[in-house]
């Protein structure tokens, strides 16, 4: 029987490169014994088919069925081990525990100084490379080898040791609280959004500082630094004080600029903070720098500055394009995003298997507002109800939120009103459960419920109206960020001047001279 895609075995199998696939043929096939193995069998079966199924393995192999599933793990543990050996998976940390396995096998064998010599490397290298918890773990083994081999030349030898566990555990204890804090404020976000009033704001900070270690900023190494300034950002961010976000994820890119090698070791953590600094230039409209880092980031990529495996490569992929998205919308020219998009579509494709369906949703609903930015509401409406209709879709609530009031927006532009009584009712049923009605959105609800009942002499009067309602909402701490995801005073003034939205928003770009 057919059975789920997401098998284990079978994605891993999936995701091998042709290289990988001709390593892992020449790694097993080092012992004339493997040739007909199971495993073997199992896996040049995989290769060839698109979907996995049980039957089919019992069929097309020797494999019987009370084997397979140890069939499965021995393949998935030996793939595992072949990539472990590829060269292009090699990192530091690879390195430093590929030599404390050499010195413990050396330990092992009653060779204490060559063990010595070899952690005492490693130790270096963990050090250098801000690999604070191998280093420790380094340093107990030392302790342990000292225990038994004591030389005379160096009788200080077990001080330091204890000095130097004492020191790395002090800087582990800091990384994690900080990295806890960190990961504690994301799930803030995901579970309750951004702080919605001055009492949701002092929890935050309350809860922020209750949590936050207490350090000497001089005595931070690189990776506490990453870790607090991670931390601050989701502090700020949470609290929509998005120029505190931008300062924050600019020191959180700095520390890589100063310390380049540290791209290569860490380069997810690199490709996080450019995200989020992209995201916090476009938040405030800083244009001209929000530019820069985006030609920064593709330089980046092209001239190899980071490991691109397939990990990174999907985050690349990710980071660059919803950015490159937000260009368009900053600079206002949606007729021609159009064109990005189309080829955007065609690239999301091949990264189906490496996205999740969240991050998906959110490339949907970029196009969907630059359809609606360029005039397309029908095209607009499309890619919002993959999301609106998508019922197992865990996502932020805001994008949710907002999804649904510009779905409406989208309908009423484009003609589309004989069930938008019943939108409308849905709508704001769902703004309720997900505890999200803001002014904004009540009053752009009400003014949309109302549109029935407004003659067509007095509709510019009422798009007038609304939009010095919503005015005075335009900075708001609270409040300001329905103005972010969705221009409506914008929209508004294109009803008022009679001309499309696009000319509306390009015209605020130009006077931005940021």
């Amino acid at each position: 029987m057919a059975i789920d895609q997401k098998d284990a075995l079978f994605t891993l199998v999936k995701s091998l490169s042709k290289s990988e696939k001709r390593q892992f043929k020449l790694y097993v096939g080092r012992l004339g014994g493997n040739a007909d193995a199971n495993f073997i069998s199992l896996f040049n079966l995989l290769d060839r088919v698109s979907v996995y199924d049980d039957e089919l393995i019992l069929k097309k192999t020797n494999i019987k069925k009370q084997q397979i599933s140890n069939t499965k793990a021995h393949l998935y543990k030996q793939i595992l081990v072949s990539l472990r050996l590829n060269p292009v998976h090699q990192n530091v940390r690879t390195q430093i525990r590929e030599q404390f396995d050499f010195a413990s096998i050396l330990y092992n064998k009653g060779l204490y100084k060559q063990s010595l010599k070899i952690l005492d490397k490693a130790k270096d290298l963990a050090l250098n490379s801000g690999e604070n918890n191998l280093a420790y773990e380094i340093v107990e083994f030392e302790k342990v080898i000292e225990s038994q081999y004591i030389t005379r030349s160096m009788s200080n030898r077990a001080d330091e040791l204890a000095e130097q566990a004492k020191e790395l555990s002090l800087k582990n204890i800091r990384i994690s609280k900080l990295s806890n804090l960190s990961l504690q404020l994301y799930s803030l976000m995901l579970k309750a959004g951004y702080v919605k009033d001055t009492e949701d704001s002092k929890l935050l900070t309350d809860y922020f500082e209750k949590r936050l270690p207490k350090y000497k900023a001089t005595e931070l190494s690189f990776k506490e630094k990453l870790f607090l300034y991670k931390a601050y950002l989701w502090h700020s961010l949470i609290k929509q004080d998005f120029v505190s976000s931008y300062k924050y994820a600019q020191k959180w890119v700095d520390l890589f600029e100063e310390n380049p090698e540290r791209k290569k070791q860490n380069p997810v953590f690199y490709l996080k903070g450019v995200n989020y600094l992209a995201e916090s230039l476009y938040l405030i409209k800083y244009r001209r720098k929000f530019k820069k880092v985006l030609e920064n980031l593709d330089e980046d990529i092209r001239n190899e500055n980071i490991v691109l495996n397939e990990n990174t490569k999907t985050l690349a992929f990710l980071y660059f394009n919803q950015h490159k998205l937000n260009l368009y919308f900053l600079e206002g020219n949606f007729t021609k995003g159009l064109e990005f998009v189309k080829k955007l579509l065609d690239e999301i494709k091949l990264y189906e298997g490496h996205i999740d369906a969240h991050h998906i949703m959110v490339f949907y609903y970029k196009i969907g507002c630059m359809y609606f930015g360029a005039g397309k509401n029908k095209e607009c409406i499309y890619y919002l109800e993959k999301i609106i209709n998508n019922k197992d879709l865990k996502m932020r609530e805001d994008l949710l939120c907002f999804s649904r009031v510009l779905n409406l927006v989208a309908h009423y532009e484009a003609g589309i009103d004989s069930n938008i009584e019943k939108l409308i009712v849905s709508t704001y049923k769902f703004l309720l459960k997900m505890n999200d009605l803001h002014d904004v959105q009540r009053k752009m609800i009400s003014f949309l419920k109302n549109l029935s009942n407004i003659y067509p002499q007095d509709l510019k009067k009422e798009f007038i109206k609304l939009h010095s309602e919503l005015k005075k909402y335009e900075d708001h701490p609270f409040e300001r960020r329905a103005f972010l995801y969705l221009d409506i005073l914008s929209w508004l003034e294109s009803k008022i001047q009679n001309v499309p939205v696009e000319l509306v928003i390009k015209a605020k770009a130009k006077k931005l001279m940021k």
